[in-house]
């Protein structure tokens, strides 16, 4: 279980302790009382699916860009990021559903080299223009010369993205550093010269499928 969500756990815990306890004082109809129970289990087995945090195995290589979230390959192409790399760069969208795991694992090692948190909209996070309108993290890993960007981005269900990081913070390849909850989208962006390993409708796993690698570095 992840950390990211002890205490939204707790809080959602407390409430079905009070549901549980009201159900069995009130008069009711026992076929309601069990109904609204057996609800109620379906929904807490959905959230503690929803928080789950399995192990990974990640692969070795300096020139490696590691999914940084699981979920579906939506987009794979150039885009100009005027930001932090500051020019042409590849990147790679990841469409995390509710049912997809939502802690978020670093892409590349390196250090934080820059950290901004930017409120915005909640479209649907697998439309374009939620990269740029939607509530969002954006963040970059840099080591020496190289520089990867990649953000974290709300979709319509998902109003918290957890960021545990700042400029500065050592990063380490496929450590976990945050989580989006309730649906959500991850975009990773490198240097053009990289080489791409997936393609569109593939499945991501963070911390262990190869997104990339990068010439020179491996």
């Amino acid at each position: 279980m992840t950390p990211y969500g002890k205490s939204t756990l707790l809080w959602y815990g407390a409430i079905l302790a009070a549901v549980v306890l009201l159900l069995f004082f009130m008069e009711m109809n026992e076929t309601l009382r069990y109904s609204i129970l057996a609800v109620a289990a379906v929904f807490t087995l959905l959230v503690l699916n929803f928080f789950r945090d399995p192990e990974r195995v990640v692969p070795s290589g300096d020139g490696l860009v590691i999914a940084p979230a699981d979920g579906r390959i939506i987009s794979v192409g150039r885009v100009v990021e005027p930001e932090y790399l500051r020019g042409e760069a590849l990147q790679v969208c990841i469409f995390m559903s509710p049912l997809d795991v939502h802690v978020n694992r670093y892409p590349v090692s390196g250090r934080v080299g820059y950290f901004r948190h930017v409120a915005g909209r909640f479209l649907p996070a697998f439309k374009d223009k939620a990269s740029s309108e939607n509530e969002r993290t954006i963040i970059g890993i840099e080591r020496g010369d190289l520089k990867i960007l990649f953000k974290q981005i709300a979709g319509s269900l998902a109003r918290r993205i957890v960021a545990d990081i700042s400029v500065g913070t050592p990063a380490v390849a496929g450590e976990r550093f945050g989580m989006i909850r309730f649906g959500s989208r991850v975009d990773v962006l490198m240097p053009v010269t990289a080489e791409v390993n997936v393609s569109v409708n593939d499945r991501a796993v963070a911390g262990e499928t190869i997104l990339a690698t990068l010439p020179g570095t491996a």
